[in-house]
């Protein structure tokens, strides 16, 4: 009896360790590695990032879809405003941002990004009776700009401007067409999408900045930082990511 009660012990205790042993092993796994990429993005930039039916699809989209496959990852998209998305990755809610979202200093205080993935600029759109013939002649007038974008902190450096900000970009152009400000200062690829479904606009020559995208990463997750950067070397160098680019912004391929 003395026997089979100690190896009942013995085999209660193998049985507890081996528990734990696999707890702990399941927990690191689940710690280090995610089936879902959460993406953070504000669907209301064409051709980058919009709505089609119940979908998100655009530039950004197909591209962070094709970097969640070579992590052996599921994609899932966060639709929000576009002040909202650093905070999103910042606190965890995201793993990234991809929002046509361009790299500047004050990013880079909260958050870390991948390497550049795109190239844009900001442009002006004015009436087609507009006065205002380049940048400079934004001095002292109505300046529209999507909240939190790089045309609304680049914005605040014009001289003696009075800066709107909208919430979506096509309500700052909606703005101008009913003549409540002077002109709109936006990304390029948006801003041609903008131009062709309103009448009257037209987007100036001269561009006002110019600047490249990149995906938003939290600043301790440099493990993942080190993935997206690897994943987005093996789109250029296939020529996926320019594919992709190109099946978006036609007369930039052609």
């Amino acid at each position: 009896m003395k026997l089979k009660k100690i190896v009942s012990v013995l085999l209660a205790a193998a049985c507890v360790f081996s528990l734990a042993a696999c707890g702990s092993k399941e927990s690191s796994e689940d710690s280090s590695e995610k089936e879902t990429l959460v993406m953070a993005t504000n669907a209301e930039f064409p051709p980058y990032e919009y709505h089609e039916g119940d979908d998100i699809v655009g530039i950004d989209a197909e591209i962070a879809a094709a970097i969640a496959e070579k992590l052996g990852m599921e994609l899932k998209i966060e639709d929000m405003a576009f002040d909202s998305i650093i905070p999103a990755v910042t606190a965890g809610k995201a793993d990234i941002g991809v929002a046509g979202m361009t790299v500047t200093e004050d990013r880079l205080e909260s958050v870390n990004f991948s390497d550049t993935y795109a190239t844009a600029t900001q442009v002006v759109i004015v009436k087609e009776d507009s006065d205002i013939t380049g940048p400079d002649d934004l001095a002292g007038k109505t300046v529209g700009v999507q909240l939190g974008t790089t045309g609304d902190i680049y914005a605040s450096d014009i001289e003696d401007a009075t800066v709107e900000q909208y919430n979506k970009g096509f309500e700052a152009v909606q703005a101008l067409t009913q003549g409540k400000i002077d002109a709109v200062i936006i990304d390029g690829e948006p801003a041609k999408e903008f131009v062709k479904e309103a009448e009257g606009l037209k987007i100036l020559d001269e561009a006002f900045t110019e600047e490249e995208y990149a995906i938003a990463i939290a600043k301790d997750n440099t493990d993942l930082e080190e993935k997206i950067n690897d994943a987005l070397g093996e789109l250029k160098d296939s020529g996926k990511l320019d594919e992709i680019i190109a099946k978006y912004i036609k007369a930039d391929a052609e």
